[in-house]
C-alpha cells in the first residue's frame, strides 16, 4: 500500500494492524478517531508527516509476524467474530478484574488517591460496555447479518430503525466515550505503570486493565474502520 499524507489512520489501520505500534508510541488514536489524515494527524500534534511515513511503511513491510486481514472478511463473519471474541471477552474480564481493583483501592487508596477514581471509571464503563454490547447483539449484528442474507439473495432488506446508520452514529459515538474512559484511567496509571510501594496484586491488576484497553482498541477498530463503514455501504447497494 501506497501511504501518502491523504491516507486516513483507519484506512491503514483496516489494511494491517501491526501500524497501531507506530501510531500507539505517538499516542494517535486509531480506533475512535481514525478518520483524520496523516497530515491532520501531524499538524494537530506537532509531527513530521514524512518520518511518519517511514515508520508506517517500514512496519508494514517487515516480515514475520503474521497479520490478520479482517478487512477482507465478509460481514456476517466479522460480526459473529466481534461478538464471540471481543464480547465474550469483556463478559469474562469484568467480573475478573472488579475484585483486584477494589482490593488495591483499599489497600494502596491512602497513597494512591487516583486508584478511587480508576475504579469508579471502570465502574461506569462495565456497566455501559455491557448496555452497549447488547444493542449490538439484538438489534445490529442481526440486521448486518439479514443484508448479507439479502445481498447473497439478491433481495433487498429494510430496517425498523430507517437506516443502518442510526444505530451505527450511536454505537460510535458510545465508542468515543469509552475511548476517552480509558486514556483517563491510563492517564491516572502512569500508562499502567505499577509503584514502587505496589504489591504483586497491584501489578497483575495493571496488567489486566491494560489488556482491557488493548482489547477494547481492536474491537472499536474492527468496528469503526472496517465493519460500520462497509455495512453502511453494503445497505446503500442493496437499495440502489
Amino acid at each position: 500500500m501506497n501511504i501518502t499524507k491523504e491516507s486516513t489512520i483507519a484506512e491503514l489501520v483496516a489494511q494491517d494492524y501491526r501500524v497501531t505500534a507506530v501510531f500507539k508510541n505517538k499516542a494517535i488514536d486509531f480506533c475512535c478517531n481514525g478518520n483524520r489524515s496523516i497530515q491532520e494527524v501531524c499538524n494537530n500534534q506537532s509531527l513530521d508527516a514524512d518520518q511518519l511515513i517511514n515508520e508506517l511503511t517500514a512496519t508494514m513491510q517487515q516480515g514475520g509476524a503474521t497479520n490478520i486481514d479482517y478487512n477482507s472478511w465478509p460481514l456476517d463473519l466479522l460480526a459473529d467474530y466481534v461478538e464471540k471474541k471481543h464480547h465474550r471477552y469483556v463478559e469474562k474480564a469484568i467480573p475478573e478484574i472488579l475484585p483486584y481493583l477494589e482490593k488495591i483501592t483499599r489497600v494502596h487508596g491512602g497513597r494512591h488517591a487516583e486508584l478511587e477514581e480508576v475504579l469508579a471509571l471502570f465502574n461506569e464503563g462495565a456497566g455501559e460496555l455491557t448496555k452497549h454490547m447488547k444493542k449490538e447483539e439484538l438489534i445490529l449484528f442481526p440486521y448486518i447479518r439479514k443484508m448479507v442474507k439479502a445481498e447473497a439473495a439478491k433481495t433487498t432488506v429494510e430496517a425498523a430503525f430507517g437506516t443502518v446508520q442510526n444505530p451505527i452514529e450511536q454505537m460510535m459515538h458510545e465508542h468515543d466515550t469509552e475511548g476517552d474512559r480509558y486514556r483517563k484511567i491510563s492517564a491516572l496509571t502512569n500508562n499502567y505503570t505499577v509503584p514502587e510501594d505496589g504489591c504483586n496484586t497491584y501489578r497483575v491488576t495493571l496488567s489486566l486493565l491494560k489488556e482491557f484497553e488493548d482489547d477494547l482498541h481492536l474491537h472499536i477498530h474492527l468496528e469503526n474502520n472496517i465493519l460500520f463503514p462497509k455495512s453502511i455501504l453494503l445497505e446503500k447497494q442493496l437499495n440502489a
